[in-house]
């Protein structure tokens, strides 16, 4: 006679009685708020068979008070004072989804020294402000999670702290803002012009505006910073993460790229060194074969080398509210394991007990040793070939390729890609190379990265 495995019940059995509901106070009902409210209702019932806790909103600070209640219903009270919310008794945990650096941290601090938890994807406030935060937490024995804040549908903060928290990380790489990687996504498929490819991406949502944070890298250094922490057990050193964007790339560096077997990213990497920390942010080459480099899209992806897991992929969403609230929801249902315990019985938010914390220095751009990808404008390339070589060897460069920027680029002159070599070196030689009869403009300096 077989056996078979009883059915999973539609819906959880009688809440156990020791167990109170975890009760929440949303601190905004933008796209990132109402997405969370939308996630907690739908799963609900998976949510409480996976904790054992229901979840409940019992509280929400909102300026549109009519739109906020419409939305979260009756049973849910509605405040236009998110201090109130953010202290209230019956609230235990905040969720902060209204985004920015001073009146967040206000709010943020009030409920920690109420005594409540905090779940936010803020990744300005944690970066700039992260010191002032994690302090008060530990101070109040609270918990701060920002899964939310980094790739937000990937849980790489999640993945860093415990699924590869028996590893020395070594270094990580990332795609970690969607609306660049759409852009040179745009850029290298449809052969669109910088400009043209940013139009393309407003149109469909995915860049504001007012698109400056994002293609200027500051919103990537941002995420950055947050990795390094948790990857390396280091304080929050935004401040020194080096941080260029993509703004002055062309269709025809994305042709040359091609041409060289590459794909450019923007890519935020994070490599531990004997003497520090590598921490940069800039428009990188990496080989077109490489899993990292078919992330296409909007989509984040993420690499991590550990020394004994070696190299894991994370890929997913990088936006989008429910997909933040994906994260969101994760880390309630991690403090409503926790039940009624205080940050000394959680993992620790970053990564590392506070005592723990390395003050690892951040290494300086002029010693980070990579490859190099020049483009060199001219109208007569062949004249440059020898002063280029002079110029490169002058600066102790050696050459893998030299030659002609493919005609497909439709910018006449000379591709050059370097061997390892010293930031300073190369920006010796380029000094060099641009001060040449014959070269018709910047000389276009892009880095290489085989991650591996």
């Amino acid at each position: 006679m077989s056996h078979r495995p009883a059915p999973y019940p539609s819906a959880p059995a009688e809440q156990p009685p020791d167990l109170s509901p975890l009760r929440i106070g949303l601190l905004g009902l933008g796209t990132v708020g109402a997405g969370t409210l939308a996630v907690l209702r739908r799963n609900h019932h998976a949510i409480a068979r996976r904790t054992g806790r229901h979840m409940v909103v019992t509280h929400v600070a909102a300026r549109n008070a009519v739109r906020a209640q419409a939305l979260a219903g009756p049973g849910v009270q509605v405040l236009a004072d998110a201090h109130a919310v953010a202290t209230h008794p019956d609230v235990d945990v905040v969720v902060e989804a209204v985004g920015g650096t001073c009146a967040a941290l206000d709010w943020v601090l009030a409920a920690l020294a109420s005594g409540k938890h905090v779940v936010t994807a803020n990744k300005a406030l944690l970066a700039e402000k992260g010191h002032i935060v994690f302090e008060a937490a530990q101070r109040h024995g609270r918990v701060v999670a920002f899964e939310g804040a980094v790739a937000v549908s990937i849980p790489i903060i999640k993945a860093l702290r415990e699924g590869l928290g028996g590893n020395q990380i070594e270094w990580l790489a990332g795609i970690i803002n969607g609306t660049s990687n759409f852009i040179l996504s745009a850029m290298r498929t449809q052969g669109l012009s910088f400009d043209a490819a940013l139009a393309r991406a407003q149109a469909l949502g995915y860049a504001e505006a007012d698109p400056a944070f994002d293609i200027h890298g500051n919103d990537a250094a941002h995420k950055l910073t947050l990795l390094a922490a948790v990857a390396f057990g280091m304080p929050l050193r935004h401040a020194q993460v080096h941080t260029e964007g993509i703004a002055s790339l062309t269709a025809a560096d994305s042709v040359c790229a091609q041409a060289l077997g590459y794909r450019i990213k923007l890519l935020g990497l994070a490599r531990r060194k004997p003497g520090g920390v590598e921490l940069r942010v800039h428009p990188t080459l990496i080989p077109a074969d490489h899993l990292l480099a078919q992330v296409e899209g909007s989509l984040n992806g993420i690499v991590v080398q550990g020394d004994a897991s070696g190299p894991t992929v994370h890929c997913g969403a990088g936006a989008g509210g429910e997909q933040t609230a994906s994260a969101i929801v994760a880390d309630l249902m991690d403090l409503a394991r926790l039940g009624g315990g205080t940050a000394l019985q959680a993992v620790p938010m970053l990564g590392v007990q506070p005592w723990a914390t390395e003050d690892l220095p951040v290494l300086p751009m002029a010693d980070v040793v990579c490859r190099h990808c020049l483009r060199i404008p001219a109208a007569t390339p062949g004249n440059l070939w020898a002063p280029v070589l002079a110029c490169l060897h002058a600066a102790g460069l050696d050459t893998e390729v030299i030659s002609p920027v493919p005609e497909a680029a439709q910018a006449p002159g000379l591709l050059v890609l370097t061997r390892a070599a010293a930031e300073s070196a190369v920006q010796q030689a380029v000094a060099a190379i641009g001060a040449l009869d014959g070269v018709g403009g910047p000389v276009v300096r892009l880095r290489v990265e085989s991650l591996t």
